[in-house]
């Protein structure tokens, strides 16, 4: 072995040893249930953080609750109380026992010694800056408070509680409506206010996993002398409800309603105005429901009550289940229908699952799908390929548009009660469109104007609604903003944009509304239909403010006019008294020429408060006589205002048609009468009731 073998050996880098690469592990199949799905992506339920969960879950349970009480239409009283809870309550709630802090360190929150030192040395630096401030006289502004740190795993809880005099729940069938997701009674094709069909099973699910508390259900129908109450969660893996407590109570009060109190973590501080302008858009949009609004704190001055009165009884009617529209609907649909009708035959099955198809022109559709197909057929035995064939011929086929009659728009007597009540606007105007389609599906486009009001900022301020319900978020892609800010001329029609208090309100409703995002918070610009009925409707509202501003601006020049006239009567009375009292002492000797030059110029002066006079040597003896003076001058030319001021109205009035007195509006509290002794005639502007 040579002598430097071994040095070269030694300093040679060792070979890594190769590695047998990891077998992928076999995948295996799993399957996900409904509740497990919503509680991974909660998002999509508008549940993405904690503020948005609180604002969430009141949306959802003040929904339940107008849909409960319309249902049976009874006009709705809803109580919504927030109640902050501290980390003791919460922890007492749970039989949690409250540790101190042992190692400091260890929280997130800790602060250093360097970093304590950092922080007093700027906050003296602040001092010295303020006290030397103060020393040359200048304005002292107060040092912000101290900011504390507060731990990434401390959070707040609140407990929620919606109480409302609805229909109420069978006692056998809350725990599946409130503990199994995806099963409800909304599910037919009807004008709803849900979005998801989720409910209060969301709130359930957020609480289960922010604090892993029940929800407590009270309840009772019509004629009960019961309250059902139930306490349970969610298997969320399993989807079915797990039953605390469920057992039957006395009902001495015979109250009907539900009562849902729920416990979840949320952020009422950066919440607080989004879950307020809900109620308070919410109480625009139904007038005829009474909501009690309270957030509850151990701080006496956080707390907020807030009462939004009813301002009328008249409700809307309650939504009617329709059919499908034959242009609506795609191939699992119809798959769906031939499964679940109870129709023998193919004509049968045409006539009565789908609008707008009668019976003639069935016939011609059956006859026009070949002839492998009869109107006898029967419907279970039809193939896939015939049902391919029936959704093409569906899809180029001319149908009549469906009707609006299942629809249940607010209205306009009801839209412009809400606006009045809450904004209380200088003047405002609706319109209420007639049904259109998209897609097959109806859709009925409301909106109101208004200008001026109370808390109302400067330029326009967008409300949107769809099938009655508040939409807060996304607001700038929505069809309603974009439609009022770069479709709608508002000079043209004496408004002025960015100066004036403009309200601009829509309502959307439909059997389907074309919501986009996930959050489904605003309605596409894309849909023609749906953006031409929007600028028709603001357009329509806006022609009537525009007659009213021009009314209004006509009547204050009016006023200035008038007012400017009367403001120089003395001078302009005192300067003619005083040239015909120097024209009466004025000498013959004068000159011909100027007498007349100067009777002339008083004559056309003097016209209206000279009349019957037909010299102006009469004028003058009556000036000598002291029969005509400044005052009765002035009366005459104030009189002469009025009488100017009044023949231009009258003339504007004959050219517009206007023949009326100016109106207010009056709002009449109802009469206590029995349910059935009246009638009513609904109105845009009133509901005369007629008692029997």
């Amino acid at each position: 072995m040579e002598p430097g073998g071994s040095s070269k050996s030694q300093t040679e880098p060792k070979k890594r040893q190769s590695k047998t690469p990891r077998k992928p592990k076999d995948s295996v199949l799993e399957q996900k249930s409904p509740a497990e799905f919503f509680a991974e992506n909660k998002n999509i339920a508008g549940f993405d953080n904690p503020g948005k969960c609180l604002y969430t879950t009141v949306r959802e349970l003040v929904e339940n609750s107008l849909d409960s009480t319309e249902s049976i239409s009874e006009l709705p009283v809803i109580e919504i109380t927030i109640e902050d809870i501290e980390k003791s309550k919460f922890n007492s709630m749970i039989g949690l026992i409250d540790r101190d802090r042992v190692d400091e360190a260890l929280y997130d929150d800790y602060e250093t010694a360097k970093a304590r030192e950092k922080r007093l040395a700027k906050e003296a630096r602040a001092q010295e800056i303020q006290a030397k401030n103060a020393s040359v006289g200048k304005k002292v502004k107060e040092p912000p408070a101290s900011k504390t740190m507060k731990s990434r795993g401390e959070a707040s809880f609140y407990k929620v509680t919606c109480k409302d005099n609805g229909k109420g729940m069978p006692h056998d069938d809350i725990p599946n409506m409130f503990g199994r997701v995806l099963s409800g009674t909304k599910y037919g094709l009807k004008q709803t206010r849900g979005k998801f069909g989720l409910g209060a099973k969301m709130a359930l699910i957020w609480s289960k996993m922010s604090t892993g508390l029940p929800i407590e259900i009270s309840s009772s129908m019509k004629s009960q002398n019961y309250i059902s109450f139930c306490r349970l969660d969610i298997d969320i893996h399993r989807n079915i409800p797990h039953v605390h407590l469920h057992e039957k109570r006395d009902n001495k009060d015979r109250w009907h309603g539900a009562e849902i109190q729920v416990v979840i973590e949320g952020n009422w501080t950066t919440y607080r105005s989004k879950i307020l302008h809900y109620m308070r858009q919410m109480a625009v949009i139904t007038p005829y429901a009474e909501f009690l609004f309270k957030f509850v704190s151990d701080a006496s001055d956080k707390n907020v009550t807030i009462r939004f009165a009813r301002r009328t009884d008249v409700m809307p009617p309650v939504p009617l289940e329709t059919k499908h529209h034959p242009s609506s609907v795609d191939l699992l649909l119809i798959k769906r229908l031939i499964e679940e009708t109870p129709k023998q035959n193919l004509l049968q099955f045409l006539q009565h699952e789908f609008v707008n198809i009668r019976k003639a022109y069935a016939e011609r559709l059956i006859g026009e799908l070949g002839p492998e197909f009869s109107p006898k057929m029967p419907i279970k035995s039809i193939t896939s390929q015939q049902i391919v064939r029936v959704h093409q011929l569906f899809r180029q086929a001319k149908f009549d548009d469906p009707s609006g009659d299942c629809l249940s728009p607010a209205g306009e007597y009801n839209l412009r009660l809400g606006i009045i009540k809450e904004l209380h606007p200088d003047m405002v105007a609706t319109y209420s469109g007639s049904a259109r389609v998209f897609e097959g599906h109806p859709f009925i486009v409301e909106a109101g104007v208004s200008v001026g009001g109370k808390d109302v900022k400067q330029g326009l301020n967008i409300f949107r609604f769809a099938n009655r319900i508040p939409l807060l978020f996304e607001q700038g892609a929505d069809v309603v903003t974009r439609t009022a800010l770069k479709r709608i001329n508002w000079s043209g029609y004496k408004i002025n944009q960015t100066q004036d208090k403009i309200g601009v309100f829509v309502s959307i409703v439909s059997t389907k509304i074309p919501f986009k995002g996930t959050g489904k918070e605003y309605i596409g610009d894309d849909i023609t239909e749906i953006a031409s009925a929007v600028k028709s409707a603001i357009q329509q509202c806006c022609i009537q403010l525009k007659t009213k501003i021009v009314k209004k601006i006509q009547a204050r020049e009016q006023q200035e006019r008038k007012r400017s006239l009367s403001m120089y009567a003395d001078n302009a009375a005192t300067a003619a008294y005083n040239v015909l009292e120097a024209m009466e002492k004025s000498q013959a000797s004068k000159k011909q020429r100027y007498e007349d030059k100067d009777a002339e110029m008083h004559k056309e002066i003097l016209t209206h408060s000279t009349v019957g006079k037909e010299t102006l040597r009469e004028l003058y003896e009556e000036i000598s006589a002291g029969a005509i003076t400044k005052e009765m001058l002035r009366e005459k030319l104030l009189q002469h205002v009025e009488q100017v001021d009044y023949e231009m109205a009258l003339e504007y009035a004959t050219h517009s048609g206007v023949s009326e007195e100016p109106r207010e509006a009056i709002f009449i509290q109802s009469l206590e009468a029995a349910e059935d002794n009246f009638m009513d005639l609904h109105s845009p502007a009133f509901v005369f009731r007629l008692f029997c």
